[in-house]
């Protein structure tokens, strides 16, 4: 059978609460999920591009001599969209976020289209500690470094995007360049925060399924999951029902037989043995959430899923060996499957664990209240998520931070009066998507939702079997960028400046 997975690359689903299955767990934002410990070997990305470097201060904030440590921070161009000198067209800029950048630049193609119409220079930045960008040149010493791994934060990552644009613009363009930053989920947050806190720098957002509700506890615990149940059932009643029952079968199986889990090691072909019953439901919830987070109109991964599930129930097999099925048509075939394929939660060593257990506190659960969920109630318990931050870093979580330092709360109220310039995209069949912005806060801030639309798939490079609904969204996003750079060239001509040649 054809992996559904290799389809495309995939980022890390992490989990936090590890301990065991009845304390939720976080599902990882990214605009793939990458198998942690299994990601492909490929040929860079960067041909033809120009990767330059940035001395980057640690700190923006404070002026202790630590402040003063800098890294190479390390930004890709493209140039070849401009035509001849111009250097007061557009900038796009795109928005890394979680991951090496090579990635995104391989696997987001809608900032390319952007620069082309717009005959702009086209930027990739890289997120403090990922990829190539990290401080002191190593992740491990980084990560283990309690005075080092607090820089890595949200603020100062904006501030890192808003120093190397403006030296960007010296270097490469001039102080009228207008600039139109792109990201994709934590990107998608970063950039629509960005325009929110540098409106100085950035002229306009697209923010890409971007769930910036999602914290201190706007969006009730349920939304995540509540969308990825719904898109089993409507997928598969059946399907739903046996992977609703799988996991009391899996409880009955540790249960009462004195050698359970290697009877489940031995059936779900773990390359290693389970230590616990946690760390096979925690492997199936990722398998589950990622094809749910990642069901675009191409793949239909969900109903791969549950066209495997339902082809084995025929057979009258038990339900162990339906949901083994089901993981499979993801997965593909293999000799073994590691639990931990999505990451291992209790890595200290990766810099969005650390940011998940710092401020991007995403409460997250099953609290039992949605009656159709297919997964078994594990609500966000807050107390026990403050422990196991602690017993991994050493520090306590500040779930309020997010909301305090960009807003939040009453964000309709507040942002239609200051905010402005930011296009917030989503797809409903994205879980992700109960904590965005699903609704127009004013002119200028406007939100598209799409139906059938999967977790930053508008950002995605353009097929031939595209929906037409797909083709509409990519043609609004680019109407309203095209007006903020109309309006801006005209409110820069009414300011006696130099109006581009094109």
């Amino acid at each position: 059978m054809d992996s559904i997975l290799s389809q495309s690359i995939v980022l890390p689903l992490l989990l936090l609460l590890a301990s065991s299955y009845a304390s939720a767990h976080i599902p990882r934002l990214g605009v793939q999920r990458r198998a942690s410990r299994n990601k492909p070997q490929q040929a860079s990305t960067l041909d033809g591009l120009a990767t330059f470097y940035y001395k980057q201060p640690l700190d923006h904030f404070n002026y202790l001599p630590q402040s003063y440590d800098t890294f190479d921070q390390r930004y890709v161009i493209d140039f070849k969209h401009g035509q001849g000198v111009n250097p007061n067209a557009p900038i796009v800029v795109y928005f890394g976020a979680e991951g090496d950048i090579d990635d995104e630049i391989s696997f987001m193609r809608f900032p390319i289209r952007l620069a082309s119409r717009y005959k702009a220079m086209l930027v990739y930045l890289e997120h403090r500690f990922y990829g190539k960008s990290v401080p002191f040149g190593s992740i491990e010493k980084a990560m283990k470094n309690a005075s080092v791994r607090g820089y890595l934060n949200s603020a100062q990552a904006l501030a890192d995007y808003a120093e190397m644009l403006l030296h960007i613009k010296k270097m490469f363009a001039s102080q009228t360049s207008p600039i139109i930053v792109i990201g994709a989920s934590y990107g998608g947050m970063l950039a629509s925060w960005f325009r929110l806190k540098y409106p100085h720098i950035a002229l306009g957002a697209l923010a890409s399924s971007a769930p910036i509700l999602y914290f201190d506890n706007i969006t009730p615990q349920d939304g995540y999951y509540s969308i990825v149940s719904k898109s089993f059932k409507e997928s598969s009643q059946t399907c739903y029902e046996s992977i609703r029952r799988s996991w009391a079968e899996i409880d009955r199986i540790v249960k009462n037989k004195p050698d359970g889990l290697m009877i489940l090691s031995k059936r779900f072909k773990t390359c290693e043995k389970l230590n616990g019953s946690h760390e096979l439901k925690n492997h199936l919830d990722n398998v589950f959430t990622y094809a749910a987070q990642y069901n675009s109109p191409h793949e239909k991964r969900v109903r791969g899923v549950c066209a495997a599930i339902d082809e084995v129930a025929r057979k009258n097999s038990d339900v162990i060996e339906q949901v083994i099925a089901g993981v499979v048509a993801l997965m593909g075939e293999r000799d073994c499957y590691d639990v931990f394929e999505f990451g291992d939660p209790n890595n200290p060593i990766d810099p969005f664990t650390w940011q998940e257990n710092s401020e991007m506190v995403m409460p997250i659960g099953v609290s039992g209240k949605d009656k159709d969920s297919m997964f078994p109630t594990a609500p966000f318990d807050f107390n026990k998520f403050k422990k196991d931050c602690k017993a991994l870093y050493g520090v306590s979580p500040n779930p309020h931070w997010i909301t305090t330092f960009y807003g939040g709360q009453d964000l309709k109220l507040i942002l239609h009066r200051f905010g402005s310039n930011i296009i917030f995209s989503n797809g409903l069949k994205d879980p992700y998507s109960s904590g965005g912005v699903l609704h127009n806060i004013s002119e200028s801030i406007v939100a598209i939702p799409t139906a059938e639309g999967s977790h930053c798939l508008d950002l995605q490079e353009g097929r031939e079997d595209d929906p037409e609904w797909l083709i509409s969204q990519r043609k609004a996003e680019m109407g309203i960028i095209d007006a903020w750079i109309s309006k801006y060239y005209v409110d820069l001509l009414q300011s006696n400046q130099t109006l581009p040649a094109y």
